[in-house]
């Protein structure tokens, strides 16, 4: 029964970014409906329901509080339609979380089911790309070409992507060569986002799982795995119809065989496990390096570009309205720091303090979005929860860390919340750290 359950608990980021993403109310509804079941379910076979490691309670606590605090925050909100939107996701979250800490202990399958997912939301969005007379997909006029699907929205995939990558190469490090045989389709996949911050995020994901595991099956399967995202890169460059939201039957085919060459080429590489100490040093280097890197970039640039640009040349670029949206948040907090704005209210204050024509309803930060709209208390909440998660990856998985790494840094930069579909199998991995400590 609990297998069973775990099994269908994991199909739920499956069911949300085929829904859309779960962004709009009626995937996002249905899949919260399961997810409370399975909460049920786990608290009926379970011998306690609650969580007994600390960290566990201390992380499914501030979830539950923030939750709490956002529905609370519906008195003050100037909008309800947005703020109900903020409580339904998070009762999802909650009840998936939650189930997941009960259910996922001693279950061995959880990287490579959350690895399917999204090697099945890779090829699907690839589909019209390599087999355009055969398939054709829904047109996102503000994507251009970059590619968006089956979550809509091409930074949110990308970062779908880049966790992929990091959990093909921590399972390649143990063995599982299939997985590396995934990473040419992953690569495609997220290059063809054209999402900066879902590349940043995966090369840092790769670079604590480096530092966190310093062997030689560890740098193998980095190496591979990165290079075969790399080259698929490379190749799109060259077959510059795969890049065409209208695609290229011609060079689409020649694309599929690039792809098998490499999947079959990553599936062959072997390799000894043995320690390589240098190895922490220098990821440990890497990871700075990568992080100092882009705060100085984003601090010397501090410049607002189009949003809309949808070519290549935006992977050399730091131009973003990002830093408006930002800026718009921190003053919110500074004029409401105690309970915020309330939930969902961050779309009302940009349009009040906005300096570029530009609609937006996120603030494409967790933490400052949570600053604006839920002040300290929900920061408080926030914090307890992530630090719950934060202090069981201490001794945790080096995989399931690294995974977290990358989405606690793209969660920063996105409105990755706000997408079920990729927030979900990031807490799916959370639980899983946290169920091992029960």
């Amino acid at each position: 029964m609990r297998r069973f359950a775990a099994a269908a608990l994991l199909a739920l980021p499956a069911l949300l970014a085929f829904g859309r993403g779960g962004y709009f109310g009626v995937a996002r509804v249905r899949v919260a409906i399961l997810a409370c079941l399975l909460l049920a379910l786990a608290a009926f076979v379970a011998e306690r329901p609650l969580p007994r490691s600390r960290n566990g309670r201390l992380a499914l606590g501030g979830l539950a509080a923030l939750t709490a605090w956002t529905g609370l925050s519906l008195l003050w909100a100037p909008v309800g339609g947005p703020a109900f939107a903020d409580l339904e996701r998070l009762i999802l979250y909650t009840a998936a979380f939650g189930a997941g800490i009960v259910l996922l202990k001693g279950i061995d399958w959880v990287e490579p089911a959350l690895l399917v997912t999204i090697v099945a939301t890779a090829v699907y969005g690839l589909s019209e790309r390599l087999l355009p007379t055969l398939f054709e997909l829904q047109t996102l006029p503000s994507a251009g070409d970059r590619l968006a699907h089956p979550l809509t929205y091409w930074n949110g995939q990308g970062a779908l992507a880049a966790l992929g990558l990091v959990l093909a190469a921590g399972l390649a490090s143990r063995g599982h060569r299939l997985a590396a045989a995934a990473a040419p389709i992953i690569g495609l996949d997220l290059y063809l986002t054209l999402s900066r911050g879902a590349i940043g995020a995966g090369l840092a994901g790769l670079a604590v799982l480096l530092a966190l595991q310093p062997t030689k099956a560890t740098l193998r399967a980095v190496l591979v795995t990165g290079a075969a995202a790399g080259l698929t890169a490379l190749a799109a460059l060259a077959l510059p119809g795969v890049a065409d939201v209208d695609g290229s039957s011609g060079q689409g085919a020649a694309m599929i065989v690039v792809l098998l060459v490499l999947s079959g080429a990553a599936y062959m590489v072997r390799g000894s496990d043995a320690p390589l100490p240098v190895l922490r040093p220098l990821a440990t280097t890497a990871l700075v390096v990568l992080l100092a890197g882009t705060v100085i970039a984003v601090a010397v640039s501090g410049s607002q570009g189009p949003a809309s640009s949808t070519d290549a040349e935006r992977l050399v670029s730091v131009q973003s309205n990002r830093y408006g949206y930002w800026r718009v948040a921190a003053g919110v907090f500074a004029d409401h720091p105690v309970a915020g704005v309330g939930s969902g209210a961050f779309a009302v204050e940009w349009l009040q303090r906005r300096e570029i024509e530009e609609g937006v309803r996120d603030a494409h930060s967790l933490y400052l979005e949570t600053a604006a709209e839920l002040g300290l208390v929900g920061l408080l909440a926030l914090a307890l929860f992530l630090g719950g998660i934060a202090a069981a990856a201490r001794r945790g998985p080096p995989t399931l860390v690294a995974v977290l790494v990358a989405f606690a840094l793209h969660a920063g930069l996105d409105w990755d919340w706000e997408l079920p579909g990729l927030t979900l199998t990031a807490l799916l991995v959370a639980a899983k750290l946290l169920a091992e400590e029960q």
